[in-house]
């Protein structure tokens, strides 16, 4: 059977950073950057995203397109024989499970706020009634379910048209349209009365703030945000590697997709920034930033209603982007384990996604006396420990040992995949870096995830 191709190159790369585009970029990077002291935090983000986000990429996309497999048979295509190395397609595979058995839960609630802007439910709120709002869609169990099922079957349906016809159309219509109503957001927020002063806050390095965070604890958020923004670990990139052709370099490809992901990142910052210092509000109030600050700024600003419907549309798209492409993953990684076609894994796997979503789903309401990491935790809480502090950092190390070892696919192997093609090459003096200090910045990034989440 024939390998499904992308149709365009530009297919590739807003596929590849849709999947590296999701919430974290539009909804966490705002508050981190907040809690972090503004620009130098983000001049920091930026050094780590090339230095330890892009070579990783590269090394991701040209297992893919060397095998021309979904993780759980690329590492069988290319590790030397009585080897190991694709147990970790496995547990790539159960990663992406994982993920989607919350993301969608969120999805969801983004799709719900677009629902609740644009028909006013929202209108006329003062600020405790918007905390009250998302407070009570938590706890109204049926509705949660049915976003939850909105958004499984939008992937069934967009995912089984095809790989073309399907994925890759809906996401091209749906990355241009977030870049638009991005610019279209900023430029808005730009003109709010008092905005100046959170582009200021957010743009310009203040040393002071520096000091009262703490360098080393800049130095060590940024390195993480930069990590985990573009999704990497998890084999979904690797997918999009396969679908791909030989015509074009995987540096130059990897930094377009970086690019296109800090984009949309710090555009995020544009529109949220302004708006909080026009209105007085807090820029480090954390995820509550997007569901109950935001909607208060809207309903205060002329054309609120519309503003906020833009804005969650913005949001869902950015969700919806990322549900679609690990959705892929889970559709590739069954058709080449059972041989099954599109229609069927599409269809098998969104009833099984659907109900392994449940628990998270009434996590916050049915199931809220389930508290898995101590008092006040979620299910959520839980999958999302074992996916961002488990899966993606150890699932990246084996990537990278992978692509340097001699008992793996070795450096050469993957030099030469990589720099096939037109565009910009990785260079042979980088395998000292990518070899020894690659592995131990991840490590480092592991070890922090774990003793941070059980310090608190």
């Amino acid at each position: 059977m024939n390998r499904e191709k992308l149709g365009s190159r530009l297919g590739f790369i807003l596929l590849s950073a849709g999947c590296a585009i999701g919430i974290g970029n539009v909804w966490k990077f705002p508050y981190v950057v907040g809690e972090n002291g503004g620009g130098f935090f983000v001049i920091i983000y930026l050094i780590f995203l090339a230095i330890l986000g892009i070579p990783v990429l590269t090394m991701e996309f040209s297992i893919g397109r060397a095998a021309q497999k979904s993780p759980v048979k690329m590492y069988r295509e290319l590790e030397p024989k009585g080897s190991v190395w694709h147990i970790h397609g496995k547990v790539a595979m159960i990663g992406a499970y994982m993920l989607m058995m919350f993301y969608t839960t969120v999805a969801g609630w983004m799709v719900r706020y677009f629902v609740s802007t644009a028909s006013g439910k929202l209108s006329g709120l003062d600020s405790a009634g918007v905390a009250e709002n998302f407070t009570s869609m938590l706890s109204n169990a049926p509705v949660m379910v049915l976003y939850l099922a909105i958004v499984i079957v939008a992937a069934v349906l967009v995912c089984s048209i095809g790989l073309q016809n399907g994925l890759e159309r809906v996401t091209k219509v749906m990355m241009l349209a977030l870049l638009a109503i991005m610019v279209i957001l900023a430029i808005n927020s730009f003109f709010m009365e008092g905005g100046k002063a959170g582009l200021a806050f957010y743009l310009k390095p203040n040393f002071e703030e520096v000091k009262n965070v703490g360098i080393g604890s800049i130095v060590v958020n940024a390195m993480n945000q930069a990590f985990f923004t573009l999704s990497l670990g998890i084999g979904a990139m690797a997918i999009f590697g396969s679908y791909i052709g030989k015509e074009r370099a995987l540096l130059s490809e990897s930094i377009n997709v970086a690019i296109l992901d800090t984009v949309v990142a710090i555009s995020s910052g544009l529109i949220i920034f302004p708006a909080c210092f026009a209105y007085g509000v807090d820029v480090d109030s954390g995820p509550s930033l997007i569901f109950i600050t935001l909607p208060n700024i809207f309903n205060n600003i002329p054309l609120g209603r519309l503003w906020g419907s833009l804005f969650f549309v913005f949001m869902s798209f950015a969700a919806l982007s990322t549900v679609l492409a690990v959705f892929e993953e889970i559709i590739a990684c069954t058709v080449d384990l059972f041989g099954w076609g599109r229609k069927k894994a599409c269809l098998i796997n969104g009833i099984l996604l659907f109900v392994l979503s449940l628990p998270c789903c009434l996590g916050f309401n049915i199931l809220s006396g389930i508290q898995p990491m101590g008092e006040g935790s979620s299910i959520m809480d839980l999958e999302d420990f074992i996916v961002s502090n488990l899966i993606l950092p150890l699932g990246s190390l084996v990537i990278i040992l992978f692509c340097t070892s001699k008992k793996g696919w070795g450096w050469d192997n993957y030099l030469s995949e990589a720099n096939e093609g037109k565009g910009l090459k990785m260079q042979k003096f980088m395998k000292g870096y990518m070899t020894y200090v690659l592995p131990v910045m991840v490590i480092v990034l592991f070890v922090i995830g774990i003793v941070r989440t059980f310090a608190k």
